[in-house]
């Protein structure tokens, strides 16, 4: 199985930082945070990676190299303009093949078991969602989960946030066009089919989108 780690975010709230540099190269703990991720990846049997960028994306590029260096083999696409998490993901779709495909955030740092995806995605699903407790910063939420199988937010209801990582069936892109869009609508619509199965990771994650966040793993590494 094939993994896709979604580099392509200019990181606008962690400037000055992301100003000359990406934000999947930003060090916590003297390490790029996309390193992390890609590290877990290939403990957990993926070394089939595709990474799409967009700003100062030749920089990950030119550290990353083929991959050769970490153990796994690195395709990249490159995107010059963002095309949101959908659209980048739809112009992928070739390096990634006809099979089901794992996406992880490339700035988020947790210590989620990728090997437990390594299964798939149950016959007929399209998605397969890690979801996380909610964080202080999006205490609504995103989704419901119930006995594996994930629904949309509703009032009232339980809600868990989406985490940046899943499983991805190809045919989740069916009849979408080239351009910038978002993943989420498409999710939705396979939810109100019942397609969409899912998980809570109740262990350590922080989206590091901001110098909170970067500041909050930096404290957890030095708790290690």
């Amino acid at each position: 199985m094939k993994a896709m780690i979604l580099a392509a975010g200019k990181g606008e709230r962690l400037r000055p930082l992301t100003l000359h540099t990406p934000k999947p190269l930003v060090r916590a703990g003297g390490v790029p945070l996309i390193e992390y991720q890609l590290h877990a990846l290939r403990r957990a049997g993926f070394d089939q990676l595709v990474i799409n960028h967009a700003w100062l994306g030749q920089q990950i590029e030119d550290h990353l190299g083929d991959g050769q260096a970490y153990g796994v083999n690195i395709r990249y696409s490159a995107e010059g303009e963002p095309l949101e998490t959908g659209g980048g993901i739809f112009k992928a779709l070739p390096l990634l093949g006809d099979e089901p495909f794992v996406i992880a955030n490339g700035d988020i740092w947790t210590d989620f078991d990728y090997a437990s995806l390594q299964g798939g995605l149950a016959e007929g699903d399209l998605a397969h969602l890690v979801l996380v407790d909610n964080p202080g910063h999006h205490s609504r939420g995103d989704f419901c989960l119930h006995d594996g199988r994930v629904g949309d937010y509703r009032e009232g209801e339980p809600s868990l946030t989406y985490s940046g990582i899943a499983i991805l069936h190809p045919a989740l892109f069916d009849g979408c066009e080239a351009g910038a869009f978002k993943l989420a609508p498409l999710l939705r619509k396979a939810m109100e089919s019942g397609r969409v199965s899912g998980v809570r990771h109740g262990g350590r994650w922080v989206d590091v989108g901001t110098h909170e966040r970067l500041a909050d793993v930096e404290r957890q590494l030095a708790e290690r």
